[in-house]
């Protein structure tokens, strides 16, 4: 007989007989065919089911009924609602046998407690019934071929989610890491740019510039990259006496322009036009920065005074310049203190880069970082000085 619906819990006396009757004073309470309330002394009972004496049959063999056990305890009425099906019907005894349907646990333990209880011949109480029903009376089902282990489906979706899950524990574990080590071991620069060793084009008067350099940018030394206009009157101010002051003269100066011609000085490339074409500028104004062919190109960054130790001179540090996805290296050469001429909170370090860098990525800004955690280099030479 079926004593529960719920296959994945055992009841802890499982291992004894499953069924023993009992003859226990108690009652069956249901409702009949027509709607009218029957009640019953039962025979016997089990915890898979029960039989009464019915002197009219109210059932027939395979019915479903939903009922009431009564049992009284301790001069107290204890109810068990019950489902249930007819199983047998004998005439000549006058019994009908009932099978258990849909057995809540916290229904078995009360009913293996009463037989329990009527079998070994001790009075029940009401204490002893609620405490047996405070305790937990049911553990996980055995494993085993009723059952039924995992399937190849089910145990392939366990795999999987369990390897799901450890490939996500893995990554947390690395992105914590890698936040931990760059929090404690990387000094990062406050900012940092690539700079290139050149000169400077500026405007011997005032007027305006027309550029000649090329699409490339190249210039050699000595060759025409722009020329300018001035007004007469601008070179001569100052240098008129009162007979010159005339306005018809003077107006006459300011209509003639005065060209000239800027060269430049060095085999360079124009890295930077700082006065568009037909802009006026004033007299010493920067006009180009020029680049020299064959010079390095190094990176200048500022870095927090606080990280004084950890930027010296000779140290090495990683960086990566703007539009470029692969980190380069380099060795600090020199630091000094952003302000020479006062105290600063900002150091300002040279960086030899151990690659040459294109002198076209002058002024781009550059990430620049210091590792100073253990390495793989580090690792090597420390095996090498104990001659592993």
């Amino acid at each position: 007989m079926n004593t529960a619906v719920n296959l994945n819990v055992v009841h802890e006396s499982e291992a004894q007989r499953q069924h023993a009757r009992v003859k226990l004073p108690a009652k069956i309470r249901f409702s009949g065919s027509n709607r009218e309330v029957l009640e019953y002394n039962l025979l016997d009972i089990s915890a898979g089911g029960f039989s009464f004496a019915a002197g009219k049959l109210p059932a027939r063999v395979g019915e479903h009924q939903k009922g009431r056990l009564l049992f009284l305890i301790d001069n107290l009425s204890l109810s068990i609602d019950v489902a249930f099906q007819v199983c047998s019907v004998e005439i000549e005894h006058n019994r009908v046998g009932c099978q258990f349907h849909n057995l809540q646990p916290r229904d078995i333990t009360t009913l293996r407690h009463l037989i329990t209880a009527h079998l070994s011949g001790e009075l029940i109480t009401v204490g002893e019934l609620l405490s047996t029903l405070q305790r937990e009376n049911f553990t996980k089902a055995r494993k085993g071929k009723a059952a039924g282990g995992m399937g190849a489906i089910a145990r392939l979706r366990a795999v999987t989610f369990s390897l799901a899950l450890f490939v996500v524990g893995l990554l947390a574990f690395g992105f914590i890491f890698k936040s931990v080590y760059g929090l404690y071991f990387v000094t990062h620069a406050q900012s940092g740019v690539v700079r290139v060793a050149g000169m400077q084009v500026t405007m011997p008067r005032e007027g305006t510039v027309q550029s000649l350099v090329g699409a490339d940018g190249q210039v050699a030394k000595g060759a025409p990259i722009a020329t300018f206009s001035a007004s007469m009157l601008e070179m001569l101010k100052g240098n008129l006496n009162e007979e010159q002051l005339d306005p018809s003269k003077i107006e006459s100066l300011f209509g003639t322009q005065l060209k000239g011609t800027l060269t430049s000085p060095c085999d360079c490339t124009v890295g930077q036009q700082l006065v568009a074409d037909g802009q006026y500028a004033n007299k010493g104004e920067v006009i180009f920065q020029l680049l020299a062919r064959d010079s390095q190109a190094s990176i200048e960054a500022r870095f927090p005074y606080a990280k004084f130790n950890e930027i010296k001179p000779g140290a090495s540090v990683s960086f990566v310049v703007a539009g470029e996805t692969e980190a380069r290296r380099g060795k600090i050469v020199s630091s000094s203190l952003n302000d020479n001429d006062s105290l600063s909170g900002d150091i300002r370090v040279q960086i030899k880069p151990e690659q040459p860098l294109d002198s076209a990525l002058a002024g781009r800004p550059v990430e620049v970082s210091s590792d100073r955690g253990p390495s793989l280099d580090w690792l090597i030479d420390k095996a090498l000085a104990a001659g592993l």
